[in-house]
């Protein structure tokens, strides 16, 4: 199996090493990430300046673009044999909830499922180096059940893996997206030179936590999986907006 593996937190974060030293065990690997961190790209693409490749000394792809940048160059200008599966991470946070909208995680996993390949996105359940090495094993596992299950490529396993030893791990939750309460008022501020400025502020507090949801499944413990789809059409108000323009 050919991987190409990409992330959003930048071409040397340790997230996407880890992720790499487990995956080379069981696959051909090739690396194209951001030459810095993406955390927010979401989809966005380049479009009014050019893409510059550099090949690092450990071999990985650098790429002065966005994560469906690189995933784009990896599938449709593959940079040595073309990928059987398109892998996203580590991301050195939570991708739950409504934050999959924003993600440039979720985002490169998603540009793979766009080309038709199966992809999977995948996250640590809180900030913090320590457990990487947990969510690498889960993802070489998936991929493992992958090779002798295939499933179908039309949607994107968005994987979150609580951040404890392995061990600790209580096994696995097919999930939902949760819901986030809308985040806190940016914050309004001034340069040095007294030019105005803004940050954003912290993202909303769980609304939508309970059981079922991504954010229940890490918080009890276990690797929240959710497959997402890119189809936004929502189903189930499709009467109430006929019955309105009717009206």
């Amino acid at each position: 199996m050919r991987i190409l593996l990409s992330n959003d937190d930048g071409v040397r974060a340790p997230g996407l090493a880890a992720l790499y030293n487990a995956l080379k065990e069981i696959a051909d690997v090739t690396v194209i990430a951001p030459d810095r961190n993406c955390s927010g790209a979401s989809n966005s693409l380049t479009l009014h300046s050019p893409l510059r490749v550099e090949q690092l000394e450990n071999g990985f792809f650098s790429v002065n673009g966005t994560p469906t940048d690189c995933v784009h160059i990896g599938t449709n200008s593959p940079l040595g044999e073309a990928p059987d599966l398109v892998v996203s991470g580590i991301n050195d946070a939570p991708n739950m909830g409504d934050d999959v909208i924003y993600s440039g995680t979720v985002a490169a996993a998603t540009e793979g499922r766009f080309v038709g390949l199966p992809a999977i996105a995948v996250s640590m359940g809180q900030h913090g180096h320590d457990y990487y090495e947990t969510a690498a094993r889960v993802v070489a596992d998936l991929i493992k059940k992958l090779q002798e299950k295939p499933l179908k490529s039309d949607f994107v396993l968005n994987v979150n893996v609580p951040s404890v030893p392995f061990a600790d791990i209580k096994g696995t939750q097919l999930t939902r997206l949760g819901r986030r309460h809308r985040a806190e008022n940016m914050v309004r501020d001034s340069d040095p030179w007294g030019r105005e400025i803004f940050w954003y502020g912290p993202v909303g507090p769980q609304r939508d936590d309970g059981p079922g949801t991504d954010f229940a499944a890490v918080s009890d413990g276990y690797v929240s999986i959710t497959p997402l789809t890119v189809d936004m059409t929502a189903k189930d108000d499709e009467e109430r907006v006929q019955k309105w323009l009717e009206n």
